[in-house]
């Protein structure tokens, strides 16, 4: 029998619901296994510790390397240091003799600033612009002593004018690295306007000194301009502070060999 496109086609019976399936249990068989498993893991290594206890002991292989040979006697006494090699010779001594000495001709000028060569913190902080700071500073971070030489040659109306600054400050450093600290922290302020303002150049022969020329003179109504120089150096504990003034314009060589020269008397 043919059907038309209008002819309703028969829906299949319906079938009756299938009954909802029970949760799996887990059975005896998947508990049996696990226990077996575990109890089979101990037993083997229950089994091989006690192979191992029952081997005898094997000795281990001789050294490759041959016995070292201890030297006989005392060791040889060490010869005594040198004043030049030993530190506490230079460090513990007098430190006014370690700096450099004016030049012929030169005016010594070291007592208006000092007591006998020797610079106490309280006049060596009023140097700075905040002497309160700077004193507080150097007196908990161990200052020790400071020896200063200052000298002038020449005079302003010929412009001839030179004048001299050197100061060794010593720290005690028995804990910290204050010498350090404080050279570091002089030496960080020199490149802005208000000083030299450049980075300076390294002084040959030291670690980490540095001289500045300015980059301008120092200048005031009524007064000469004067030109200015600085160099900043460490040596142990000791930091060594120049500075170097003239009435006519100062070249790099110049402080740096002035530099130079007092380093190699620390």
């Amino acid at each position: 029998m043919s059907l038309s496109l209008d002819t309703p086609v028969p829906e299949p019976p319906a079938q009756p619901p299938r009954p909802p399936r029970p949760p799996r249990r887990r059975g005896r068989t998947t508990l049996l296994i696990a226990t077996a498993a575990v109890l089979g893991v101990l037993a083997g290594a229950g089994a091989g510790y006690q192979i191992q206890y029952l081997r005898p002991d094997t000795p281990l292989p001789s050294l490759s390397q041959p016995k070292l040979k201890q030297p006989a006697g005392a060791a040889p006494s060490a010869k005594p240091l040198t004043a030049a090699q030993d530190t506490l010779v230079t460090y513990d001594s007098d430190l006014r003799k370690l700096l450099l000495k004016k030049p012929k001709g030169a005016k010594d000028v070291t007592d208006l600033f000092t007591s006998d060569g020797w610079m106490d913190l309280y006049d060596y902080a009023d140097t700075f612009k905040d002497e309160k700071y700077m004193f507080s500073e150097l007196n908990r971070n161990g200052f020790r002593r400071l020896a200063a030489a200052d000298w002038t040659s020449g005079n302003w109306e010929s412009y001839t004018y030179k004048y001299t600054e050197i100061r060794l400050i010593q720290f005690r450093d028995e804990t910290e690295m204050f010498a350090a600290d404080h050279l570091t922290d002089q030496q960080d302020y020199m490149s802005e306007s208000d000083f030299a303002g450049n980075h300076g150049k390294a002084i040959p022969g030291s670690g980490d000194g540095v001289a500045w020329v300015y980059n301008k003179p120092w200048t005031k109504a009524g007064y000469y301009d004067k030109y200015e120089a600085r160099a900043l150096a460490r040596h142990g504990n000791i930091v060594m502070d120049i500075w170097y003034s003239s009435s006519k314009p100062i070249s790099m060589k110049t402080i740096q060999s002035l530099a130079q020269r007092q380093l190699e008397r620390l």
